[in-house]
């Protein structure tokens, strides 16, 4: 994320962003290079990019916290019985499997996945490739099988491929498990919960960067940030992205998933022109 001495007013508006973008379709970071065009560049603030994800995280862990209590209670309640401890062990065994593809992508490509966010050329061809996806999603019959490894592996792919500017994680993820004809609810449910690990590790990258003084200018930028504005963020990406995800499971169980694609390939043309 990028941020130009903005203030109260510019951090909530990215706030607002980071809580649509993150869970919508319609990539994060590609918007970010829209935004950035928009208010112009400058450099990263650490500190309010670590508070607008942390309130992401909190969305996910809110909307989706009895999935979360069963599935800890499942793993550790002593009282658990034999089935529902299996059960769960099964669903976070496939969360990590999930996951995996995008941890490796990222440790071994990291150097060339950051050098594709200078590029906003790259970023519209990106949004542009994943409306396209999504576009096509409206040829794929809907399905109702079960999240299964196999299904659970091609998603993390899918989520892999995101870590590209302009690649939307949740619109990747999902046309995944709509092409492996899991059902609509259920796949929402884990690639959301398959990202929250990877959100939260993300945040504890980015506070041993800052904490061994490799943020450069971006940690001296962040300072200027007050506390009540960063707060101010947290809770307005917090309660947007639960929003969020409420429309986006709506919409999937309706048939306008598809229609995420046009625009997104929209976005991606002003991107091409305008960024």
């Amino acid at each position: 994320m990028w941020y130009n001495s903005c203030g109260m007013g510019e951090v909530l508006f990215l706030a607002v962003l980071q809580g649509v973008a993150e869970f919508l379709p319609i990539s994060s970071s590609g918007h970010l290079v829209l935004a950035q065009s928009l208010f112009g560049g400058g450099e990263c603030g650490m500190r309010l990019e670590v508070c607008l994800h942390a309130g992401t995280l909190l969305s996910v862990v809110a909307f989706y916290r009895k999935t979360i209590a069963r599935l800890l209670g499942g793993c550790f309640a002593p009282g658990a019985d034999a089935a529902a401890r299996k059960a769960a062990w099964l669903y976070a065994a496939k969360i990590v499997a999930g996951s995996l593809p995008a941890v490796a992508a990222y440790f071994l490509l990291k150097r060339q996945i950051d050098g594709c966010f200078e590029s906003a050329r790259f970023t519209g061809c990106m949004l542009v490739f994943t409306g396209a996806v999504l576009t096509a999603t409206r040829f794929l019959p809907r399905g109702g099988r079960p999240v299964g490894f196999a299904t659970a592996l091609l998603m993390g792919l899918g989520q892999a491929a995101a870590l590209l500017p302009g690649v939307s994680r949740s619109g990747m993820t999902l046309a995944c498990a709509r092409a492996a004809k899991a059902g609509a609810e259920e796949s929402a449910e884990f690639s959301f919960l398959m990202c929250a690990p990877l959100i939260a590790g993300g945040l504890v990258l980015e506070i041993a960067k800052g904490a061994a003084g490799e943020a450069g200018a971006a940690a001296e930028a962040a300072a200027l940030h007050s506390w009540p504005e960063l707060a101010a963020g947290a809770a307005v990406a917090a309660v947007v992205g639960w929003f969020a995800l409420k429309f986006l499971v709506a919409t999937l169980k309706g048939r306008g998933f598809w229609l995420f694609g046009p625009y997104c390939v929209l976005a991606g043309a002003a991107t091409l022109i305008f960024a």
